[in-house]
């Protein structure tokens, strides 16, 4: 074989066995992770910051060692497809986001990697195949939010034992929330409680949902997605006005003003993701990964918001909560 066929050919094999990071770093270009909020920069503000953290713990600094390029859906799930097309253009080697906004940017890319959090059920969604070996081009963390539908349920009830009519406030078009809201009808049937349903599309439809509400339940059930997490401190302040205990997936609907959750640290989930994302930019394929769930599930009560809805916890169900909010 002459030199130049053999350095050529040698340097086609560097390239292919070269994790893409350094193949990125060597071409002067950085990797890039395309970040996809589907909620607002403020919103996402803990768990931008867990992701963050874990990277740096991992070795990668933004700006000297990796790029991040933002953008943010703020709770319009019709911006999802146009955002994942944008980073296709940019070229970016890795999409981060949650389940509903990387069920979308799939149907854009095959060819992308894609992380998402916080995923109610990424087989039904068409993510993928399995969770030990997801087959595509999509892994990251489920939530396992449907399963545990009914036993926030049973939760609530705790607080308001005479609980008979409870609302769902729900987005439209959001496949977890569909999912989550039939477990919640099915475990408020078997309860004979009685459920009123709001419909948001978007955030305009948000007020009148509740005023359309006007003493019909007792109590609010929040299904966790996009626009609901976008304006999780509207609606608990609707609620408190209303007069309503609401119960919610993620802690950080608590700490805007609800009532209580049951749910995994999101923030932890976003660290995790930091994990996939250090795989895939050293050469791991998403379809190598196996999908994980939470670890742990926790319990988040608001005192403050107990208090100006004249209910008292039971002091049993505050010694089992994992964070008590004063």
């Amino acid at each position: 074989m002459r030199r130049r066929e053999f350095i050529t050919l040698f340097g086609r094999a560097a390239a292919v066995s070269w994790p893409f990071s350094v193949r990125a770093q060597q071409a002067g270009k950085l990797p890039t992770i395309g970040f996809l909020g589907a909620g607002s920069p403020s919103g996402w503000s803990n768990w931008t910051a867990a992701f963050l953290q874990r990277l740096h713990e991992l070795g990668w600094v933004e700006a000297r060692t990796i790029a991040i390029e933002y953008r943010w859906a703020e709770g319009r799930s019709e911006r999802y497809a146009e955002i994942a097309a944008e980073f296709v253009r940019l070229k970016v080697d890795v999409i981060v986001s949650v389940g509903s906004a990387a069920a979308v940017a799939k149907q854009v890319t095959s060819a992308v990697p894609i992380v998402f959090t916080l995923s109610a059920d990424p087989i039904g969604d068409g993510m993928a195949a399995s969770l030990s070996r997801p087959g595509g081009n999509v892994t990251g963390l489920s939530i396992q939010s449907i399963d545990i539908a009914g036993k926030r349920l049973e939760l609530l009830r705790e607080v308001v034992p005479n609980l008979r009519r409870l609302a769902i406030l729900t987005q439209v078009g959001n496949s977890g929330s569909a999912l989550e809201r039939s477990k919640v009808e099915a475990a408020a049937r078997s309860l004979g409680v009685e459920v009123v349903i709001l419909e948001m599309r978007n955030v305009d439809d948000i007020v009148p949902a509740f005023a359309a509400l006007k003493d019909r339940a007792e109590a609010l059930y929040v299904l966790s997605n996009p626009l609901a997490n976008t304006n999780r401190a509207h609606i608990n302040t609707l609620a408190q006005t209303e007069r309503l205990p609401t119960m919610h997936g993620f802690r950080e609907y608590v700490e805007a003003g609800g009532l209580m959750s049951y749910g995994p640290n999101t923030a932890d989930l976003f660290r995790r993701a930091g994990d996939y994302v250090d795989k895939i930019l050293k050469g791991a394929k998403p379809s190598d990964l196996p999908i994980e769930q939470p670890t742990k599930f926790e319990l988040v009560i608001n005192l403050k918001a107990a208090k100006a809805l004249g209910l008292t916890v039971p002091s049993t169900m505050l010694a089992r909560a994992d964070d008590v909010i004063e």
